[in-house]
């Protein structure tokens, strides 16, 4: 196995150092909920209220705040579909360096409108980051601009490890780190931050750090399987800020070596994870950075002393979060939503809810429709919303529905 540089805890102090005009010291929150779950005290790291609304703003700033004079001229260029792109625009214009950020046709318009609020040139192009990056390279080799990749780089990786170094201040106790990952470079500076402040804390003290991926988008446990970053197909996933298909070669080698454990976790547990953050910790979180909450609500994370969750970001579109605060509560048991097809006569949606009312399920909302592929001329549809109280009163409330002699087909959300 070839060595990996792995950078000093002095050169993560330097770049914090150099950070702290621009980025804010986020704050710390513990959480009773979770750490009931986990059976070991747990606190969040609240990166979702940084400046720019994530982490991102920490690497692109550093890295650029390293650019010599005449590359500074020649501006920088970027690809991203939100939070690396507002981090590049905001650290541009703090350091008065023209930039251009490449964004997807479908970039959810407050983080189009946010980037361009930060004074940076937003080109429109393509359907994902991939074709965006591409075509980011395709400008620098053009127009000579630095393309400033969201991960791939050492600078990146240093300026990301601040947050790793902050976390460990502000909880001396700290035994374990939880945090997602998409292309590496936040983990891979995390890592190597906290493993190396540990050390200097007491010799031959460790911190356990835990990396999670979205299972739809989980590049790194078949990278490290195969001890080279490899390609992997993705499927769609609500956690699209860490929807990166291989990992990068800078952060792979450093994720090797430093991170202990990587785990995977469903659209499902995300989905949890956010209904939670949202009604005990009173934090909007976006998917990607609610994934370690979800990886330790769903039981994939063994309990290694004091624990630090990062939530890594806050920007999520408001009409994303409606559809999965939904989502969320359907998983959760606590939210149903059913089609009854019914006879067209008098009564039934009475005795529908009249059956509902019994069971205790409070109703939403409801559709009632004669028009529907495959329906009889004397059938009518009933759609019904309904909250529930958890997996156990959402079978009673379908069995209640059967008992009444309806045949209930549940609607996925």
């Amino acid at each position: 196995m070839s060595s990996v540089d792995v950078p000093t805890l002095s050169e993560f102090e330097e770049a914090a150092a150099g950070l702290a005009p621009v980025i804010e010291r986020t704050p710390i929150q513990q959480s009773q909920h979770l750490s009931d779950l986990l059976g070991e005290k747990v606190v969040l790291k609240l990166e979702n209220l940084q400046r720019t609304g994530s982490f991102k703003v920490r690497g692109a700033t550093h890295r650029l705040s390293r650019l010599t004079a005449e590359e500074r001229e020649r501006g920088v260029v970027a690809a991203s579909a939100g939070n690396h792109a507002q981090g590049v625009a905001l650290a541009a214009r703090q350091l008065g360096i023209p930039a251009t950020i490449y964004m997807p046709l479908g970039v959810p318009v407050p983080k189009l409108l946010a980037t361009r609020g930060y004074g940076a040139e937003v080109v429109l192009e393509g359907d994902a980051v991939d074709v965006g990056l591409r075509l980011a390279a395709e400008h620098a080799e053009r127009e000579g601009a630095v393309l400033i990749h969201p991960f791939d780089h050492r600078d990146i990786v240093v300026g990301q490890g601040t947050l790793g170094l902050e976390l460990m201040e502000q909880v001396p106790d700290l035994e374990t780190i939880v945090l997602g990952i998409g292309g590496g470079g936040l983990i891979a500076g995390v890592a190597a931050a906290a493993k190396a402040k540990a050390r200097a804390m007491a010799a031959g003290r460790e911190v356990h750090i835990i990396g999670v991926q979205a299972e739809n988008a989980a590049a790194y446990p078949i990278s490290l399987e195969a001890g080279e970053p490899t390609q992997v197909t993705t499927r769609p996933t609500i956690a699209d800020g860490i929807m990166v298909n291989r990992p990068g070669d800078v952060p792979f080698a450093l994720i090797r070596d430093l991170v202990d454990e990587v785990v995977t976790v469903s659209d499902d547990d995300i989905a949890r994870a956010l209904l939670a953050l949202l009604e005990r910790a009173k934090q909007v979180v976006e998917p990607a950075g609610a994934v370690g909450v979800a990886a330790i609500m769903a039981g994939k994370i063994r309990a290694h002393g004091t624990t630090g969750v990062v939530l890594s970001g806050g920007n999520i579109d408001p009409l994303l979060m409606q559809r999965v605060v939904t989502h969320g509560l359907a998983a959760a048991g606590r939210y149903l939503t059913v089609h009854i097809p019914l006879p067209d006569r008098p009564g039934q949606l009475v005795q529908v809810s009249e059956l509902l009312a019994q069971a205790g399920a409070n109703v939403i909302e409801v559709m009632h429709t004669r028009h529907g592929q495959g329906m009889q001329i004397s059938e009518v549809v009933l759609q019904i919303s309904v909250e529930t109280r958890g997996e156990e009163h959402r079978q009673l409330v379908l069995e209640s529905l059967r008992s009444g002699g309806f045949r209930p087909e549940v609607v996925l959300e």
